[in-house]
This record gives structure tokens, C-alpha cells and sequence, in this order.
């Protein structure tokens, strides 16, 4: 609705189990709409998330995705508790970015710049979080690139 030339526009993001639901628009619309989806939630949390595709791991290839990242770098980061600690914060914005973009390899820039693009905060120093959580197995670097691993993706969960 126009008030004075504003536009009242409001955003969700929910998931129960295998079930999500983003919508966008009036906030008065999209509470009745949450409301909606809050009633079936007992009926929501019992719906089997589908069984992951078979993937072969080739060697030397990024990690095979076991459920995917998806929905908003926000949310994302919320849902795996990543938004204080800046070198979970890089695994999981790398893990997203990876997930979301079907990107094999990254940059440290690539990840400084989807944090920032999507209005996440500061992420500190990237090259010294990479180099953290490539010691923790995390990661693997390949040059001035690298990837999550499968220790890195089960680390976010």
C-alpha cells in the first residue's frame, strides 16, 4: 500500500523440514499469509525431505553437495549460527556462494563480496579465515582459489 509515497514492503523466509516458504510484499498480507503457514507447522514438520542424488566424488573435485545451501545469505548464515564468528562466517558464506552460484572454486573476494553485497556485515580479515579453516580441513586451497570440503560442509551442517 502507498502511504505518502512509501511503499510498506515486507520480507519471510521460513523453512520446516523439507518445506520452505519466502514471500515478499505488504506486511499486513504476508502476517495473514505467516498465519496461514503457522497453523498447517505441525503437518509441515512431518513431511520427509527428499532422498539427496547419487554423485560420484572424482579426485581432486569439490565436495559432492549433500543439501545444498539455498534461500538468502541472511538466512542461511542465521540457520547455521554463523553471523558473530568471522571464520564460520566465511565457511558458510563459502558454502553458500558455492551452493547458490554452482561455483567449483572461490576467491576470498568472491566470498568479501557477497557478504558485503548482501548487507551481512563486516567479515574481518578473509585471507586469514580461509587459512583457518583450511587448517581445520575445512577448505582447500588451489592457488588463489579454493573449496569447502566435506569436513567443511558437515562443520556448518
Amino acid at each position: 500500500m502507498q502511504n505518502g509515497g512509501f511503499v510498506a514492503e515486507a520480507k519471510i523466509e521460513i523453512k520446516v523440514g523439507a518445506v520452505s516458504f519466502t514471500g515478499e510484499g505488504e506486511g499486513k498480507w504476508l502476517s495473514d499469509q505467516l498465519d496461514k503457514i503457522l497453523e498447517k507447522l505441525p503437518s509441515l514438520s512431518k513431511v520427509a525431505p527428499p532422498a539427496p542424488p547419487s554423485e560420484g566424488s572424482g579426485g581432486g573435485q569439490p565436495a559432492p553437495h549433500h543439501g545444498k545451501a539455498h534461500g538468502t545469505l541472511a538466512s542461511f548464515l542465521a540457520a547455521k549460527a554463523a553471523k558473530t564468528d568471522k571464520t564460520r562466517k566465511f565457511l558458510a558464506a563459502a558454502l553458500w556462494l558455492q551452493d547458490t552460484q554452482s561455483k567449483n572454486r572461490l576467491s576470498t573476494s568472491d566470498v568479501k563480496k557477497a557478504v558485503n553485497d548482501n548487507k551481512q556485515g563486516p567479515l574481518g580479515n578473509a585471507s586469514q579465515s580461509l587459512t583457518n579453516n583450511a587448517k581445520r580441513g575445512f577448505c582447500l586451497k588451489e592457488g588463489r582459489q579454493f573449496y569447502v570440503t566435506d569436513e567443511g560442509r558437515a562443520e556448518i551442517g
